[in-house]
């Protein structure tokens, strides 16, 4: 049984937006996942991330994956969520060139090891991405 909070407006408001971001199949993995105690994480984030900021007016949910999500997280070496929202990005109407430009960019300011590994990261989702295609198409 889900949390009474699921009802609440914000959280569904930013349960669509966070399907719609990272991929309907992740959040509900996620979420089926969540014990009584992950459930004050994924009230938070689904509320307030995905609600609250992802909802506000002024970037793109394009801006937001490629020049905050990607710059922040490459910055951090965070690289499970990285490759998520590099997908994400994809998904939001980004191109392979403009995440590789914003990688090359991180390097000045994030520093080079961090952005190398970025890099190898955004091979391995559009490796997997072109796999998945030719695999599709095979069919």
């Amino acid at each position: 049984m889900r949390p009474a909070f699921t009802r609440d407006p914000l959280f569904k408001k930013g349960l669509k937006v966070r399907k719609a971001v990272v991929g309907a199949d992740y959040v509900e993995r996620r979420l089926a996942a969540a014990s009584e105690h992950d459930w004050l994480f994924e009230e938070a984030a689904t509320k307030f991330a995905w609600g609250s900021v992802w909802n506000r007016p002024g970037l793109s949910r394009k801006m937001r994956s490629s020049l905050l999500n990607i710059a922040a997280l490459t910055a951090m070496n965070l690289r499970h969520e990285l490759k998520l929202h590099i997908r994400a990005g994809l998904r939001n109407g980004l191109k392979r060139k403009e995440i590789a430009e914003a990688l090359l960019h991180c390097s000045v300011y994030c520093g080079f090891p961090k952005a190398l590994d970025a890099f190898r990261l955004a091979k391995e989702v559009f490796d997997e991405l072109d796999a998945a295609k030719h695999k599709n198409r095979r069919k």
